[in-house]
């Protein structure tokens, strides 16, 4: 999709369908902290859907999130999604972080089985008095709606699969399990190739899952972190892609522009194909994303509100 084409869009109204939702991770340093509230303040005023903030298994991963999600409710008027992950604690551990989260007024959980402490390659075992997966975490999140009333819940979806997963089918008998317990929602891992996203999203609606399956995009901050981010969750880089990126190591402002260039494209694109729906991974970071979102027709209220009375005030002229 070209400018003029996306202008022709904004005038028809097309944005107003269009609906985003930001993943952040927690701080861990002042500076760190610093920069992911500027995120929030640069991304808040655009209206996403929900921000989700991610998780990690005990200590202070576990601390940082409850306290990034709790300010985000009590300072600003966005919806957190709070991650939560299954790896080595008791249900009873976990059933106690639904409950916090639930009476902090978190209504939303994005439920994940969570990678093993050694990364890849590491071979996950699951507590031996814990959720046993993803599709048992959301029945167990599913149960506690009853005492905090209705919990929304959101689960992980992989086109290219789960690099343990024994194939692509095998990846969507678990995305039907994690369905079947309850989950209403799911966002996938970020991919390059939107064909991959469109098989994959052929071959989920044949098995009978008719749930959103959102798609995550990731733009490229760094090209050498996204792939090293792609070689531990299963997603491939292209060879385009690397291309693009090719002798911008120490050019920061040309990948920028190659960044926002590329993530574009692909968004126009699955706009094209229908898509109404994005998952962005911030890493924390807003310039790209709330470029991406601009060029979608997302303005932050106030200016949407100018934009309609100058439109009232045109068409009354």
């Amino acid at each position: 999709m070209n400018v003029e084409r996306l202008s022709q869009c904004a005038r028809a109204g097309a944005p107003a369908a269009i609906r985003v939702s930001f993943e952040f991770f927690p701080p861990k340093t002042a500076d760190m902290e610093q920069a992911l509230w500027e995120a929030i303040a640069r991304l808040a005023p655009l209206q996403p859907n929900f921000v989700s903030v991610t998780y990690g298994a005990g200590g202070s991963t576990r601390e940082r999130t409850h306290a990034t999600v709790k300010r985000i409710l009590a300072e600003t008027m966005l919806t957190p999604a709070a991650h939560l992950t299954c790896l080595a604690a008791r249900r009873e551990e976990i059933d106690a972080v639904i409950a916090a989260y639930a009476e902090a007024g978190v209504r939303h959980i994005v439920a994940l089985r969570g990678d093993p402490p050694g990364g890849a390659g590491e071979r996950y075992v699951p507590h031996p008095g814990g959720y046993r997966n993803a599709a048992d975490l959301v029945a167990g999140i599913k149960r506690q709606s009853g005492r905090f009333g209705e919990l929304e819940v959101s689960v992980a979806a992989y086109p290219e699969k789960h690099p343990e997963s024994a194939s692509v089918a095998a990846d969507i008998d678990m995305l039907k399990a994690k369905v079947d317990a309850g989950a209403s929602r799911a966002m996938t891992q970020f991919f390059f190739e939107n064909d991959l996203y469109f098989r994959y999203l052929d071959r989920v609606r044949a098995r009978g899952i008719d749930i959103p399956i959102v798609p995550g995009i990731l733009p490229v901050q760094n090209f050498k972190a996204a792939k090293s981010f792609a070689a531990r969750c299963g997603a491939s880089i292209p060879g385009w892609l690397a291309a693009r990126f090719d002798g911008l190591d120490n050019d920061a402002a040309t990948r920028k522009l190659v960044a926002a260039a590329v993530a574009a494209d692909q968004v126009f694109d699955l706009v094209d194909h229908g898509v109404t729906d994005f998952h962005f991974y911030t890493l924390n970071r807003a310039d790209l994303v709330y470029a991406i979102c601009h060029l979608l027709g997302l303005r932050p209220a106030r200016e949407q509100d100018a934009s309609i009375r100058g439109d009232v005030e045109t068409e009354r002229a």
